[in-house]
Protein backbone atom coordinates (compact mmCIF):
# COMPACT_ATOMS: atom_id res chain seq x y z
CA UNK A 1 0.00 0.00 0.00
CA UNK A 2 1.26 3.59 -1.21
CA UNK A 3 1.76 6.10 1.86
CA UNK A 4 1.29 9.42 0.87
CA UNK A 5 0.86 11.10 4.35
CA UNK A 6 3.26 13.85 5.46
CA UNK A 7 4.41 15.56 8.44
CA UNK A 8 1.71 18.35 6.94
CA UNK A 9 -1.25 19.36 9.17
CA UNK A 10 -2.26 18.12 12.52
CA UNK A 11 -5.25 18.65 14.60
CA UNK A 12 -7.34 17.16 17.71
CA UNK A 13 -4.45 17.04 20.39
CA UNK A 14 -1.77 15.99 17.35
CA UNK A 15 -3.48 13.50 15.44
CA UNK A 16 -3.35 13.21 11.81
CA UNK A 17 -6.35 13.57 9.71
CA UNK A 18 -5.22 10.23 7.71
CA UNK A 19 -7.65 7.93 5.56
CA UNK A 20 -7.29 4.87 2.40
CA UNK A 21 -8.17 6.31 -0.72
CA UNK A 22 -8.70 3.41 -3.97
CA UNK A 23 -5.48 4.11 -5.82
CA UNK A 24 -6.65 1.23 -8.57
CA UNK A 25 -9.26 -0.71 -9.76
CA UNK A 26 -8.45 -4.03 -8.82
CA UNK A 27 -8.54 -6.79 -12.01
CA UNK A 28 -9.24 -10.03 -9.77
CA UNK A 29 -8.57 -10.29 -6.54
CA UNK A 30 -7.61 -7.09 -4.74
CA UNK A 31 -3.93 -6.57 -3.31
CA UNK A 32 -2.76 -3.58 -0.93
CA UNK A 33 -1.21 -1.70 -3.96
CA UNK A 34 -4.73 -0.68 -4.87
CA UNK A 35 -4.83 1.04 -1.60
CA UNK A 36 -3.08 4.14 -0.72
CA UNK A 37 -2.79 6.15 2.51
CA UNK A 38 -2.68 9.54 2.33
CA UNK A 39 -3.15 12.87 4.29
CA UNK A 40 -6.94 14.80 3.70
CA UNK A 41 -5.74 17.89 5.25
CA UNK A 42 -7.07 19.83 8.28
CA UNK A 43 -10.63 19.47 8.92
CA UNK A 44 -13.26 22.48 7.78
CA UNK A 45 -16.26 21.65 10.51
CA UNK A 46 -19.16 24.55 9.58
CA UNK A 47 -22.44 25.30 10.91
CA UNK A 48 -24.90 22.06 10.94
CA UNK A 49 -21.60 19.41 10.90
CA UNK A 50 -19.48 17.45 13.41
CA UNK A 51 -16.04 16.72 13.51
CA UNK A 52 -15.90 13.12 14.60
CA UNK A 53 -12.92 10.66 15.75
CA UNK A 54 -13.43 7.03 14.46
CA UNK A 55 -12.72 4.32 16.90
CA UNK A 56 -13.96 1.34 15.08
CA UNK A 57 -14.46 0.39 11.07
CA UNK A 58 -16.04 -2.27 9.16
CA UNK A 59 -14.53 -4.04 6.33
CA UNK A 60 -17.64 -6.01 4.19
CA UNK A 61 -17.83 -8.04 0.95
CA UNK A 62 -20.18 -5.45 -1.16
CA UNK A 63 -17.04 -3.46 -0.45
CA UNK A 64 -15.33 -5.37 -3.67
CA UNK A 65 -18.19 -4.45 -6.14
CA UNK A 66 -17.78 -0.87 -5.32
CA UNK A 67 -14.65 -0.94 -6.59
CA UNK A 68 -15.58 -1.86 -9.94
CA UNK A 69 -16.12 0.68 -12.13
CA UNK A 70 -19.72 0.54 -13.91
CA UNK A 71 -23.83 0.51 -12.66
CA UNK A 72 -24.31 -0.67 -10.38
CA UNK A 73 -27.14 -0.28 -6.98
CA UNK A 74 -24.78 2.21 -5.39
CA UNK A 75 -22.12 4.67 -7.31
CA UNK A 76 -18.74 3.28 -7.33
CA UNK A 77 -15.58 3.98 -4.81
CA UNK A 78 -13.87 7.16 -7.20
CA UNK A 79 -10.37 6.69 -7.74
CA UNK A 80 -7.59 8.79 -5.61
CA UNK A 81 -10.80 9.80 -2.90
CA UNK A 82 -11.29 7.67 0.58
CA UNK A 83 -13.22 4.57 0.74
CA UNK A 84 -16.77 4.43 2.69
CA UNK A 85 -17.92 1.95 5.22
CA UNK A 86 -19.63 1.90 8.45
CA UNK A 87 -17.84 2.77 11.47
CA UNK A 88 -18.73 4.11 14.99
CA UNK A 89 -16.84 7.52 16.33
CA UNK A 90 -16.91 9.82 19.00
CA UNK A 91 -17.78 13.50 18.63
CA UNK A 92 -15.01 15.95 19.13
CA UNK A 93 -16.26 19.14 17.88
CA UNK A 94 -19.50 19.95 17.36
CA UNK A 95 -21.95 22.75 15.16
CA UNK A 96 -25.03 20.95 15.69
CA UNK A 97 -27.22 21.10 18.92
CA UNK A 98 -28.32 17.80 18.87
CA UNK A 99 -25.04 16.70 19.13
CA UNK A 100 -22.03 17.27 21.79
CA UNK A 101 -18.66 16.41 22.36
CA UNK A 102 -17.88 12.89 23.55
CA UNK A 103 -21.14 11.33 22.01
CA UNK A 104 -21.08 7.93 20.36
CA UNK A 105 -22.59 8.12 16.56
CA UNK A 106 -22.49 5.63 13.59
CA UNK A 107 -22.06 6.86 10.09
CA UNK A 108 -20.97 5.58 6.47
CA UNK A 109 -17.49 7.30 6.77
CA UNK A 110 -15.26 4.90 7.79
CA UNK A 111 -11.96 4.34 5.97
CA UNK A 112 -10.24 7.48 7.62
CA UNK A 113 -9.02 8.27 11.15
CA UNK A 114 -11.34 11.00 11.42
CA UNK A 115 -14.66 12.33 9.66
CA UNK A 116 -16.33 15.62 9.15
CA UNK A 117 -20.27 14.54 8.79
CA UNK A 118 -23.45 16.60 8.38
CA UNK A 119 -26.08 16.30 11.03
CA UNK A 120 -28.32 14.01 9.38
CA UNK A 121 -25.08 11.47 8.67
CA UNK A 122 -24.53 10.53 11.84
CA UNK A 123 -26.93 9.03 14.25
CA UNK A 124 -25.86 8.84 18.04
CA UNK A 125 -25.90 5.43 19.73
CA UNK A 126 -25.58 4.45 23.39
CA UNK A 127 -23.06 2.11 25.13
CA UNK A 128 -24.63 -1.17 26.15
CA UNK A 129 -23.63 -2.73 29.35
CA UNK A 130 -21.07 -6.01 28.56
CA UNK A 131 -21.17 -5.34 24.49
CA UNK A 132 -18.70 -3.65 22.71
CA UNK A 133 -19.49 -0.17 20.36
CA UNK A 134 -18.04 -2.42 17.19
CA UNK A 135 -21.37 -4.60 17.61
CA UNK A 136 -23.32 -1.55 16.18
CA UNK A 137 -20.94 -3.05 13.15
CA UNK A 138 -22.32 -6.21 13.10
CA UNK A 139 -24.95 -7.78 15.14
CA UNK A 140 -26.83 -4.69 16.20
CA UNK A 141 -26.11 -2.98 12.77
CA UNK A 142 -26.11 -3.91 8.88
CA UNK A 143 -25.14 -7.58 9.58
CA UNK A 144 -28.16 -8.15 11.97
CA UNK A 145 -30.21 -5.78 9.58
CA UNK A 146 -29.47 -7.84 6.66
CA UNK A 147 -29.89 -11.45 8.55
CA UNK A 148 -33.59 -10.22 10.09
CA UNK A 149 -35.03 -9.36 6.94
CA UNK A 150 -33.58 -11.60 4.60
CA UNK A 151 -34.48 -14.38 6.74
CA UNK A 152 -38.14 -13.24 7.68
CA UNK A 153 -38.89 -11.24 4.68
CA UNK A 154 -37.41 -12.44 2.04
CA UNK A 155 -37.37 -15.96 2.77
CA UNK A 156 -40.80 -15.51 3.73
CA UNK A 157 -39.09 -18.41 6.91
CA UNK A 158 -41.93 -20.10 8.65
CA UNK A 159 -41.46 -22.09 11.81
CA UNK A 160 -40.67 -25.39 10.96
CA UNK A 161 -38.84 -24.97 8.18
CA UNK A 162 -35.79 -26.37 6.87
CA UNK A 163 -32.61 -23.71 6.90
CA UNK A 164 -29.27 -23.65 4.90
CA UNK A 165 -27.21 -20.73 5.01
CA UNK A 166 -23.87 -20.64 3.00
CA UNK A 167 -20.81 -18.36 4.55
CA UNK A 168 -22.29 -19.68 8.01
CA UNK A 169 -19.12 -18.28 9.99
CA UNK A 170 -19.35 -14.91 8.30
CA UNK A 171 -21.05 -11.67 10.36
CA UNK A 172 -24.48 -12.48 8.47
CA UNK A 173 -24.83 -15.71 8.67
CA UNK A 174 -24.49 -16.61 11.49
CA UNK A 175 -27.12 -14.51 13.02
CA UNK A 176 -28.83 -16.15 10.12
CA UNK A 177 -28.58 -19.56 11.72
CA UNK A 178 -29.36 -18.31 15.09
CA UNK A 179 -32.33 -16.47 14.39
CA UNK A 180 -33.52 -19.12 12.05
CA UNK A 181 -33.18 -21.79 15.42
CA UNK A 182 -34.83 -19.30 17.81
CA UNK A 183 -37.49 -18.87 15.30
CA UNK A 184 -38.84 -23.10 15.26
CA UNK A 185 -36.58 -24.01 12.30
CA UNK A 186 -36.79 -27.76 12.42
CA UNK A 187 -32.72 -28.03 10.92
CA UNK A 188 -30.51 -25.70 10.33
CA UNK A 189 -27.26 -26.51 8.41
CA UNK A 190 -24.00 -24.41 7.72
CA UNK A 191 -21.17 -24.38 5.33
CA UNK A 192 -17.81 -22.87 6.48
CA UNK A 193 -14.22 -22.97 4.98
CA UNK A 194 -12.55 -24.61 7.95
CA UNK A 195 -13.05 -27.18 10.16
CA UNK A 196 -12.73 -25.07 13.08
CA UNK A 197 -15.72 -22.78 12.03
CA UNK A 198 -17.68 -26.12 11.52
CA UNK A 199 -17.16 -26.64 14.94
CA UNK A 200 -18.05 -23.47 16.09
CA UNK A 201 -21.43 -23.39 14.22
CA UNK A 202 -22.11 -26.87 15.89
CA UNK A 203 -20.84 -25.68 19.35
CA UNK A 204 -21.37 -22.80 20.59
CA UNK A 205 -24.20 -21.34 17.96
CA UNK A 206 -26.78 -24.11 17.86
CA UNK A 207 -26.69 -25.18 14.33
CA UNK A 208 -28.06 -29.00 13.77
CA UNK A 209 -25.08 -29.71 11.22
CA UNK A 210 -22.87 -27.99 9.19
CA UNK A 211 -19.91 -28.84 6.76
CA UNK A 212 -16.13 -27.53 5.33
CA UNK A 213 -16.99 -26.93 1.63
CA UNK A 214 -13.30 -27.30 0.55
CA UNK A 215 -13.72 -30.89 1.83
CA UNK A 216 -15.93 -32.84 -1.30
CA UNK A 217 -18.87 -31.75 -3.92
CA UNK A 218 -20.81 -29.03 -1.93
CA UNK A 219 -23.72 -30.80 -3.77
CA UNK A 220 -22.41 -34.00 -1.73
CA UNK A 221 -21.88 -32.17 1.75
CA UNK A 222 -25.16 -30.92 1.49
CA UNK A 223 -26.99 -34.06 0.93
CA UNK A 224 -25.48 -35.55 4.02
CA UNK A 225 -26.08 -32.36 5.86
CA UNK A 226 -30.00 -32.04 5.13
CA UNK A 227 -30.87 -35.42 3.68
CA UNK A 228 -35.05 -34.89 3.80
CA UNK A 229 -33.89 -31.41 1.64
CA UNK A 230 -34.27 -27.83 2.55
CA UNK A 231 -36.86 -25.36 2.52
CA UNK A 232 -34.99 -22.10 2.74
CA UNK A 233 -31.20 -20.93 1.34
CA UNK A 234 -29.50 -17.62 2.38
CA UNK A 235 -27.48 -17.26 -0.36
CA UNK A 236 -23.70 -15.65 0.94
CA UNK A 237 -21.91 -17.34 -1.79
CA UNK A 238 -23.25 -17.85 -4.84
CA UNK A 239 -21.21 -20.28 -7.28
CA UNK A 240 -21.54 -24.23 -6.79
CA UNK A 241 -23.26 -23.31 -3.08
CA UNK A 242 -26.53 -22.13 -5.30
CA UNK A 243 -26.61 -24.98 -7.32
CA UNK A 244 -26.54 -27.46 -4.92
CA UNK A 245 -28.82 -25.48 -3.08
CA UNK A 246 -31.05 -25.74 -5.77
CA UNK A 247 -31.07 -29.46 -6.21
CA UNK A 248 -31.62 -29.27 -2.47
CA UNK A 249 -34.94 -27.29 -2.17
CA UNK A 250 -38.45 -28.55 -1.41
CA UNK A 251 -41.36 -27.75 -3.75
CA UNK A 252 -42.26 -23.93 -2.94
CA UNK A 253 -38.77 -23.43 -1.45
CA UNK A 254 -37.20 -20.00 -1.44
CA UNK A 255 -33.31 -18.23 -1.66
CA UNK A 256 -32.89 -14.87 -0.10
CA UNK A 257 -29.79 -13.66 -1.96
CA UNK A 258 -27.67 -12.03 -0.17
CA UNK A 259 -23.91 -12.45 -1.63
CA UNK A 260 -21.78 -14.11 -4.04
CA UNK A 261 -18.89 -14.08 -2.27
CA UNK A 262 -17.59 -16.75 -4.24
CA UNK A 263 -17.65 -15.02 -7.75
CA UNK A 264 -16.52 -11.57 -6.47
CA UNK A 265 -13.05 -11.62 -7.45
CA UNK A 266 -13.73 -13.35 -10.71
CA UNK A 267 -12.43 -11.39 -13.63
CA UNK A 268 -15.07 -13.04 -16.16
CA UNK A 269 -18.38 -13.82 -15.08
CA UNK A 270 -18.92 -17.23 -14.02
CA UNK A 271 -21.71 -19.50 -15.24
CA UNK A 272 -25.05 -19.00 -13.92
CA UNK A 273 -26.23 -22.65 -11.62
CA UNK A 274 -26.77 -25.57 -14.68
CA UNK A 275 -29.79 -26.56 -12.86
CA UNK A 276 -31.89 -23.31 -12.20
CA UNK A 277 -34.74 -25.15 -14.63
CA UNK A 278 -35.87 -26.78 -11.49
CA UNK A 279 -37.19 -23.56 -10.17
CA UNK A 280 -40.18 -24.35 -12.75
CA UNK A 281 -41.25 -27.64 -11.50
CA UNK A 282 -40.34 -26.90 -7.86
CA UNK A 283 -42.14 -23.73 -8.01
CA UNK A 284 -39.18 -22.33 -6.32
CA UNK A 285 -38.63 -18.01 -5.09
CA UNK A 286 -35.15 -16.87 -5.91
CA UNK A 287 -34.93 -12.91 -4.88
CA UNK A 288 -31.60 -10.57 -4.81
CA UNK A 289 -32.07 -8.10 -2.16
CA UNK A 290 -30.32 -4.93 -0.87
CA UNK A 291 -30.16 -4.18 3.05
CA UNK A 292 -30.47 -0.07 2.66
CA UNK A 293 -34.29 -0.55 1.07
CA UNK A 294 -35.30 -2.55 4.40
CA UNK A 295 -34.08 0.38 7.48
CA UNK A 296 -37.44 0.68 7.89
CA UNK A 297 -37.11 -2.89 9.68
CA UNK A 298 -34.37 -2.01 12.10
CA UNK A 299 -36.48 -1.30 15.29
CA UNK A 300 -38.17 -4.47 14.65
CA UNK A 301 -34.75 -6.07 14.56
CA UNK A 302 -33.10 -4.46 17.21
CA UNK A 303 -36.28 -5.01 19.21
CA UNK A 304 -36.04 -8.71 18.57
CA UNK A 305 -32.12 -9.17 18.54
CA UNK A 306 -31.16 -6.78 21.13
CA UNK A 307 -33.19 -8.81 24.04
CA UNK A 308 -31.58 -11.77 22.76
CA UNK A 309 -28.22 -10.76 22.66
CA UNK A 310 -28.20 -9.50 26.43
CA UNK A 311 -30.42 -12.99 27.59
CA UNK A 312 -27.12 -14.78 25.59
CA UNK A 313 -29.75 -16.76 23.11
CA UNK A 314 -27.46 -15.12 20.40
CA UNK A 315 -23.57 -14.79 20.78
CA UNK A 316 -21.20 -13.00 18.34
CA UNK A 317 -17.81 -13.02 17.50
CA UNK A 318 -15.30 -10.84 15.88
CA UNK A 319 -12.15 -10.80 14.58
CA UNK A 320 -10.15 -7.51 15.51
CA UNK A 321 -7.45 -5.77 13.33
CA UNK A 322 -5.81 -2.63 14.72
CA UNK A 323 -4.74 0.37 12.86
CA UNK A 324 -5.76 2.14 9.83
CA UNK A 325 -2.64 0.82 7.65
CA UNK A 326 -4.22 -2.45 8.06
CA UNK A 327 -7.49 -1.99 6.77
CA UNK A 328 -6.25 -3.38 3.63
CA UNK A 329 -4.72 -6.29 4.80
CA UNK A 330 -8.05 -6.81 7.18
CA UNK A 331 -10.35 -6.02 3.43
CA UNK A 332 -8.70 -8.96 1.53
CA UNK A 333 -8.52 -11.29 4.29
CA UNK A 334 -12.27 -11.32 5.13
CA UNK A 335 -12.95 -11.71 0.94
CA UNK A 336 -10.41 -15.03 1.82
CA UNK A 337 -12.53 -15.90 4.69
CA UNK A 338 -9.72 -15.39 7.45
CA UNK A 339 -12.08 -13.90 10.10
CA UNK A 340 -14.52 -15.40 12.49
CA UNK A 341 -17.78 -13.36 12.84
CA UNK A 342 -17.19 -9.85 12.05
CA UNK A 343 -14.18 -8.31 10.71
CA UNK A 344 -13.70 -5.29 12.40
CA UNK A 345 -11.14 -2.38 12.14
CA UNK A 346 -9.75 -0.76 15.32
CA UNK A 347 -8.44 3.14 14.76
CA UNK A 348 -8.24 4.19 18.08
CA UNK A 349 -6.11 1.69 20.67
CA UNK A 350 -7.98 3.29 23.68
CA UNK A 351 -10.86 1.45 22.78
CA UNK A 352 -11.56 -2.33 23.64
Amino acid sequence: MADQTSDGPRFAGGTMFREIRLASRPSGWPTEDDFEMADAGPPDVRDGQVLVRNLFMSVDPYMRGRMNEGESYVPPFELGKALEGGAVGEVVDSRVAALAPGDLVLHRYGWREHAVLDAGQARRIDRLRGIPLSAYLGVLGMPGLTAYAGLLDIASFKEGDAVFVSGAAGAVGSLVGQIARLKGASRVVGSAGSDEKVAYLIEELGFDDAFNYKKGRVHDLLARAAPDGIDVYFDNVGGDHLEAAIGALRTYGRVAMCGAISVYNAPEPPPGPRNLFLAVGRRLTLRGFIAGDHAGRMGDMLAEVAPWLAEGRITFQETVVDGLENAPRAFIDMLGGANVGKMIVRLAADHA
